[in-house]
């Protein structure tokens, strides 16, 4: 297989994409409500046509407006896999995994019996075989769902907010089927998902896309260490502030606060650079601090969030509109420091916890 190749232009949801998923590869997409993640779904399953594109799947051409063609669904060799198993409640598990490659493979019943018992000892459910979807669990209903799409043998997997309405400890064990069986023979898989846990685990590479456009791409340890977007930062759970390089270790902001961090390769002055530092080395105090070199703002609270020790304190979002910086504090420094949404108080981080990243 050669990957998944996708360039579609929708107009009327403003939406202009262009991306690649190699063979064997799981491009996580992630980005707030209405920033286009199940367009792309939608366009790659055939369910919606773009005004202009190109989608192929290895070597077969799946849309191309220029040409006219735009294969069926049910032609495409895309599986999919939702939040919802969508199971056939009258067929038992064995049936509905072998109705994929009975349909689309055109085997035997027995051949499509053979290969779904198969796939169902590969997602550690073939006990469940001879039961109806009424008498599964979420979690083993998701495992025969994975096993359905996989036993078609797709060229690409779609997955759909899979794990969103399962238990933590179901959802962990999915995950690790997921991990196991998810690209085997080298099939593409593109996720949408709102959890940072399935990015780390499963992701090789994430894309971020805001209002229908890619706004950031890269490998995921590198996405989320040195996020390059608003939605990234808040997703990845690390600060982010915007400006351009000075070239002497430090950023200006459009608003002219002026960030000292550790700065990466070719920060040439002018370059659009990003400030990353985690929540963790974020210092909160009530005047504003004195002696060692630090980048301190004032900032007004939004918001506190967080249960035992640990406190999370959200400021206001920034001028720019990137989300506010957050810091996180011990519940009794919280309460000592009478910090409450409103209350002003200073951020401080050392200039050595600071990473400068271009921007793309």
């Amino acid at each position: 297989m050669s990957g998944l190749e996708v360039t579609a232009v929708v107009r009327d949801r403003s939406f202009d994409v262009e991306v690649t998923v190699g063979p064997g590869e799981v491009l996580a997409v992630i980005g707030s409500n209405g920033a286009g993640k199940s367009t792309l779904l939608h366009l790659i399953a055939g369910l919606l046509a773009p005004d202009s594109g190109v989608v192929r799947a290895g070597e077969r051409t799946l849309t191309d407006t220029a040409r006219g063609v735009h294969v069926a669904t049910h032609d495409r060799r895309v599986g999919l896999l939702m939040q919802d198993a969508l199971l056939f409640p009258h067929l038992s598990v064995a049936a509905n995994v072998a109705f994929g490659p009975r349909s689309a493979k055109r085997l035997s019943r027995k051949d499509s019996h053979d290969r779904a018992l198969e796939w169902l000892a590969e997602v550690d459910a073939v006990d469940f075989a001879d039961r109806t979807p009424g008498q599964l669990s979420g979690g083993q209903a998701q495992r025969v769902a994975l096993a359905r799409a996989l036993a078609a043998d797709p060229d690409v997997i779609l997955l759909d907010e899979p794990l969103a309405g399962l238990d933590l400890d179901v959802a962990s064990s999915v995950r690790q089927v997921l991990r196991r069986v998810l690209t085997r023979d080298g099939r593409s898989a593109v996720l949408v998902t709102h959890d940072l846990l399935d990015v780390v685990t499963l992701a090789d590479r994430v894309v971020v896309l805001e209002a229908g456009r890619i706004v950031d791409s890269g490998p995921t340890v590198s996405l989320l260490a040195a996020p390059r977007s608003r939605f990234g930062a808040r997703f990845a759970g690390v600060n982010l502030v915007c400006g351009r390089a000075t070239g002497d270790g430090a950023l200006v902001t459009d608003w002219g606060a002026t960030w000292y961090g550790q700065p990466g390769p070719s920060l040439e002055a002018g370059t659009s650079v990003a400030a990353v530092f985690t929540p963790s080395a974020v210092a909160v105090y009530r005047e504003k601090p004195h002696g060692s070199p630090r980048n301190t703002v004032d900032v007004e609270v939004a918001e506190l969030d967080g249960t035992g020790q640990t406190m999370r304190v959200r400021a206001l979002e920034q001028a720019d509109g990137t989300p506010g910086l957050a810091a996180d504090v011990t519940a009794q420094a919280a309460a000592d420091l009478r910090l409450a949404p409103g209350e002003r108080v200073f951020f401080s981080v050392k200039a050595q916890e600071v990473a400068l990243h271009p921007m793309a």
